[in-house]
């Protein structure tokens, strides 16, 4: 406990460094100025209770929390929705999911203050936290609050689990949790060792989100008229994108057979992206928020920038084959169910980690295929791009794939309801003191 209060001052502390770099962000992301006062547990909404509480730090979260969200309503009839999130990606990406009477804020600052505060105000009868997101003093004023708080869709990496094991403050924090619900087996003895109460096995939620189909039509309508094959760098990490430009220069023939297609993972790195494959490499750049609903212009030599957010199935239904990013530099990899459900043949580079088991199995399946580097992977495209066969082939084996793993929505949703009817039905009755029943703390 000593520990926790000391981590509880020191984040405390950080609060003017956190206030600056959201200044900072919000210069090139305006979304990270918006309502900062719920950061720390300051809100205009009255007082209220009874929310089913999901927190989806980013883009990514948000979007495994969509299907999770649906499954919820159809168990849980007058369903009233608490989102958070972190980022200013996963908060616009939530924002599609509000209903009638949801609510939609920041997440506290870790100070035993600003989570007192936030459960104090809006007293959730449960609490889901999805993937990793591992907060010691939300955890822990959860806790006192009486609130049951699981961990859903949740994975571990080996990697991870060492830097648990090494940081005090994370065991009892898995520990305080009321359950956890792994992706896979692995996941779940690795939680296990880092003290979570896993309740459950239930597989990745990602598989139980369908692609958005007009989306999806339109970028294959927009593929048949690109008169050549196109390859796809699907959440393209730091690295990766000059690497990439570089192999093109050197082969100013790959610019020629090929059409490529760039989609950053982050969006404040879009101008970044396109400023480093122009300058540095001299290749023209046509990027989407120009391209109009006419789709992209006819190819001229340039790459194609994707620079939108919430279009991944229309880049997808473009693209003929994808490079995984953050798989080819030491990042662990993106998510690369999205690119099964659509049907587009994915190339993976060695660094998968954070997603191990989808990448394993996908690429038992056909799915996708592993190389060595991404100068592989450009040699590897270029076969495919060669032989529509071989493609039509990995299609069909990532569409049969992602179908045959669906379900965790549904078996989620399912505990986490039982959950939330014995807690409406208990009502809320705190465990401890640690100033959320004034909203006041030292904090």
């Amino acid at each position: 406990m000593m520990l926790l209060r000391l981590y509880g001052w020191l984040t405390w502390l950080a609060q003017p460094l956190l206030r600056r770099k959201l200044a900072r962000r919000a210069r090139a992301e305006p979304g990270y100025g918006q309502a900062v006062p719920e950061r720390f547990g300051h809100y205009v909404q009255p007082p209220s209770s009874g929310w089913v509480w999901v927190h989806a730090v980013s883009l990514g979260e948000t979007r495994a929390a969509a299907v999770l969200v649906a499954a919820l309503r159809e168990r849980l009839p007058g369903l009233r929705l608490l989102l958070t999130h972190g980022t200013a990606t996963g908060r616009a990406e939530g924002a599609r999911l509000l209903r009638e009477g949801d609510l939609q804020v920041w997440q506290p600052w870790d100070t035993p203050g600003a989570t007192g505060r936030f459960l104090a105000h809006f007293r959730p009868a449960v609490g889901i936290l999805m993937e990793t997101e591992i907060w010691p003093w939300l955890i822990e004023s959860s806790r006192r609050a009486g609130v049951p708080l699981v961990l859903a869709n949740a994975r571990l990496s080996e990697k991870s689990l060492r830097g648990a094991r090494r940081v005090p403050l994370l065991p009892p924090a898995y520990a305080a949790l009321t359950a956890a619900y792994a992706q896979t087996e692995a996941d779940a003895a690795r939680l296990r060792a880092a003290g979570a109460p896993v309740a459950g096995v239930f597989g990745n939620l990602k598989f139980d989100a369908a692609p958005d189909a007009a989306q999806l039509a339109r970028g294959r309508q927009w593929r048949a008229a690109a008169g050549r094959p196109v390859v796809l760098f699907a959440s393209s990490r730091e690295g990766e994108e000059a690497a990439l430009a570089a192999l093109l220069a050197a082969d100013r023939r790959l610019l020629g057979e090929l059409q490529w297609l760039i989609v950053p993972r982050h969006p404040q790195r879009f101008d970044e992206v396109a400023a480093l494959v122009v300058q540095a490499q001299g290749i023209a750049v046509a990027r989407r928020s120009a391209w109009g609903e006419g789709g992209p212009p006819a190819p001229q030599g340039a790459v194609w920038l994707g620079d939108s957010l919430g279009e991944m199935a229309l880049y997808y239904g473009l693209a003929d084959v994808a490079l995984l990013g953050g798989s080819f530099e030491p990042l662990g990899g993106q998510n690369l169910i999205e690119a099964a459900a659509c049907g587009c043949p994915v190339l993976m580079g060695p660094h998968t980690f954070n997603f191990a088991e989808a990448a394993a199995l996908a690429g038992q399946a056909g799915a996708a295929l592993r190389v060595a580097d991404l100068a592989a992977a450009v040699q590897q495209a270029e076969r495919l791009a060669a032989d529509p066969a071989a493609r039509t082939r990995a299609a069909q084996a990532g569409l049969d794939f992602a179908a045959a793993h669906r379900g965790a929505a549904q078996r989620t949703a399912e505990a986490i309801a039982v959950l939330a009817l014995r807690a409406a039905a208990a009502g809320l009755r705190p465990t401890g003191h640690s100033g959320q029943g004034s909203g006041r703390s030292a904090f």
